[in-house]
């Protein structure tokens, strides 16, 4: 199922077209997130609270050693 939102992109996207990332959209009450590679294909959507908390989780996080523990 196509989900029709504004779609974002991180402005830490990467250089040259900036393909290389995740979009996302408000898709209320939910946040999509989908592949700027290939937009047509699956999207993903979360309830926004889960969403919120897992960025901040991620801003928070010394994800250097994430994949140690």
């Amino acid at each position: 199922m196509a989900i029709h939102a504004e779609w974002k992109k991180s402005s830490y996207s990467g250089g040259g077209e900036g393909n290389d990332c995740v979009e996302i959209a408000r898709v209320p009450p939910h946040i999509a997130i989908r592949d700027s590679k290939a937009p047509t294909r699956a999207t993903l959507a979360f309830p926004t609270g889960a969403f919120v908390t897992f960025v901040e989780a991620l801003k928070t996080a010394d994800v250097r050693s994430a994949g140690t523990r």
